[in-house]
């Protein structure tokens, strides 16, 4: 069962997300009223997975990101955030924290936000460290449009970041980035589904995915996913054989407003977890930078996701 912290300082706020959690039988949850009581939670149960509102009086939500960063490596946090709060969240996500969901989308997002942190974390715990001696490795797939395949990927992603030995919470960002970028060439690219239509009505949207994932001209196309990995940087490249989009039409994923809106989710998190991002003309492709330092750790990023360039957003 998966332990999962609620960090709320509102009585109320703090009993809807325990109870949002609560419908699953997969949880077992706990929670806190502030960021010191938080800290002194996770000491005592070791939660998996870490829920925190954003503005507490005391330790706000950035603050407890930075302590639990400190003192527990590798915990992964997921950000609830409300109108007011989102230039904390989105230095949160670049300081550490591995998602996010909107409170006024909690009801919705909360549960399959946490099940994929939470999912990538345990992954993380039981892949084997392979050879603590490799330098540098590459692969390269061609891919069936089917989502089925994007978390046996991952897990093959997580056991070579791993031999690098990168931070594990650093791990789980990256996939998390990864996910994002691979669904989207999936279900946007080769099946040509948009974020309205999952808004609008999120089952009908995977049953026309499942019906174009059979037909043509959408059956034949192909996902193509190649990295390249060293102790120094990470870059892996997403090229689907869709009709490409204009990058212009899409909302700025820097503006803290991005925290609201739904579609922009996936950008969003994908630019506060890697530090370059870029697509070719077409933009049916992305490359995905993650520098490192000699231990395998991320190094600051040189220019930061608030100033990356515009013209280059996923859809």
């Amino acid at each position: 069962m998966i332990r999962v912290l609620v960090v709320d300082d509102s009585p109320g706020d703090r009993q809807w997300l325990a109870g949002l959690l609560a419908r699953s039988s997969d949880y077992e949850v706990i929670t806190a009223a502030n960021g010191e009581e938080a800290i002194r939670l996770v000491a005592e149960y070791s939660p998996h997975v870490i829920v925190t509102d954003m503005l507490m009086p005391g330790m706000n939500g950035l603050e407890l990101v930075a302590a639990l960063r400190q003192a527990f490596p590798g915990l992964p946090v997921i950000l609830v955030t409300a109108h007011g709060s989102e230039d904390l969240a989105l230095e949160a996500l670049r300081r550490g924290a591995s998602s996010y969901v909107a409170k006024s989308w909690a009801a919705r997002r909360l549960l399959p936000t946490v099940h994929q942190v939470a999912e990538a974390a345990v992954q993380r715990a039981k892949i084997s460290r392979l050879n603590q001696y490799l330098q540098h490795c590459g692969f390269s797939f061609s891919l069936a449009s089917d989502c089925q395949l994007l978390k046996p990927i991952l897990n093959f992603v997580h056991g070579l970041l791993e031999c690098l030995e990168l931070d594990s919470g650093e791990i789980t960002r990256i996939n998390i980035a990864l996910q994002e970028a691979l669904s989207n060439a999936v279900f946007h690219g080769n099946l040509e589904l948009s974020s309205a239509l999952r808004e609008e009505d999120e089952a009908q949207y995977f049953a026309l995915a499942e019906r174009r994932r059979k037909e043509p001209p959408y059956c034949n196309r192909r996902v193509y996913f190649r990295g390249e990995l060293s102790r120094q940087k990470l870059e892996f490249v997403i090229r689907d054989e869709g009709p490409g989009f204009d990058p212009s039409v899409l909302p700025n994923p820097h503006d803290p407003e991005s925290l609201e809106c739904p579609c922009g989710r996936g950008l969003l998190l994908i630019y506060s977890f890697m530090d370059e991002v870029s697509f070719n003309e077409r933009g049916n492709e992305i490359r995905l930078v993650k520098r490192l330092s000699e231990k395998g750790t991320p190094e600051q990023p040189v220019v930061g996701p608030r100033d990356a360039p515009e013209e280059t957003p996923l859809r």
